[in-house]
């Protein structure tokens, strides 16, 4: 649904936080919604669809922010809202540093922010945002402004540009609200941090004039974001960064990076998303005495796995074909198979289909190719995984 001023003004009010805790006593499952739903509208009339989505949202966003369980939301705004663990990870960069979130939406960065950022500033555009942003993060000084008009000095200025439209993604950093190219005009010189989506072309960013670090996240096994930190909030000689939550491990393009090519040994390692998106793979193989089966693809091999690192030991290694796949799996009484795939067209969901397995032994199968021109070959190495 669409939220107004007057629905924030309603559950930000006692009769609204009163029936936002009758709301929550419900199961609101796919199988009661219906049931449920009836019963917010016999009780609390024309307020029943805000108080249901509220309910929803927050339940929604538990696996995102510790602290969802009183906030206020719109659906849009929950989709774009930072995970906590990697906005305390921004915070953390800007311990001391008088910071001003100028596209604050509800307020998930400048929670992360309180507690380390020396002065604090919240400022965005939608008022409904705005307003919501002032329930859940009440103390901190919020204002009305438009992003793409600055209204501090001397503060490092947080941007979240809306990646989304009407419920559709958008990749091209142009499209973004505001868009990129603009925010980056507006704000030059001065010392931005800005997120973006995941994906965002590095060489396109660099085109609109951006020098500083790119600094790409994952959490969960999964990459978040790509951070553009101005020059003066990076590094020396930092132009990109990897950073894994998961393990804390950082890398940049600063560290070394003069791993070898060589058969595979032990282990395959399939490196974190966020050292693959980065371009940090061969940092990433230096660092942990690894090396690559090939220069252009991100596998890398070694006798050991890095501590704290999911790998795959090498049983057999053979030329791929689909029938030389299947016997090889068939002749291990291979049953369950996990299939990771780069460098060859195999869907590997239509693969695992037409293998037709039947044995009881689970494995992995890493389908890749190696080498360039006439001598480059698919070839598949079928493993055990170590967890």
């Amino acid at each position: 649904m669409k939220f107004g001023l007057e629905h924030v003004g309603y559950l930000r009010s006692g009769a609204g936080a009163q029936a936002l805790g009758e709301i929550a006593a419900r199961p609101l499952t796919d199988s009661t919604l219906v049931a449920d739903i009836a019963w917010a509208r016999e009780r609390f009339g024309v307020h029943a669809a805000v108080l249901v989505e509220t309910t929803m949202l927050r339940r929604k966003a538990a696996t995102k922010l510790a602290r969802a369980g009183d906030w206020l939301f719109t659906d849009e705004a929950l989709q774009q809202a930072t995970a906590e663990p990697v906005a305390r990870h921004r915070a953390r960069r800007l311990v001391g540093r008088r910071v001003h979130d100028a596209t604050c939406s509800i307020g998930t960065e400048l929670a992360a922010l309180a507690d380390s950022a020396d002065t604090l500033l919240g400022s965005d555009i939608d008022p409904v945002r705005l307003a919501m942003a002032r329930h859940n993060v009440g103390d901190v000084e919020l204002c009305r402004a438009d992003a793409l008009r600055p209204i501090t000095r001397g503060a490092v200025v947080l941007l979240d540009p809306a990646r989304r439209r009407g419920g559709r993604r958008r990749f091209d950093p142009r499209d973004y609200t505001p868009a990129l190219d603009a925010l980056l005009a507006v704000y030059r010189g001065s010392d931005v941090v800005v997120k973006c989506a995941p994906g965002i072309d590095f060489s396109a960013v660099r085109d609109l004039g951006f020098t500083g670090e790119i600094e790409v996240t994952s959490l969960a096994g999964s990459v978040r974001e790509a951070c553009l930190w101005s020059a003066a909030l990076a590094a020396a000689g930092v132009t990109r960064r990897a950073t894994i939550l998961d393990t804390g491990e950082q890398l940049t393009d600063a560290d070394p990076a003069d791993c070898a090519v060589a058969p595979a040994g032990r282990w395959i390692v399939d490196p974190d998303g966020a050292v693959v998106r980065a371009g940090l793979v061969r940092h990433y193989a230096t660092r942990h005495r690894l090396w690559q089966l090939d220069r252009d693809i991100a596998y890398l091999s070694g006798d050991r796995l890095p501590d704290g690192v999911r790998g795959f030991e090498v049983l057999e290694q053979i030329g791929y074909s689909e029938r030389r796949l299947r016997q090889a799996l068939s002749a291990r009484d291979i049953g369950a198979l996990e299939i990771l795939v780069r460098g060859v067209d195999v869907d590997p969901d239509a693969l695992r289909s037409r293998l037709r397995l039947h044995g009881s032994t689970p494995a992995s199968a890493i389908i890749t190719r190696i080498g360039t021109g006439p001598a480059s070959r698919a070839t598949v190495f079928i493993c055990r995984p170590s967890r």
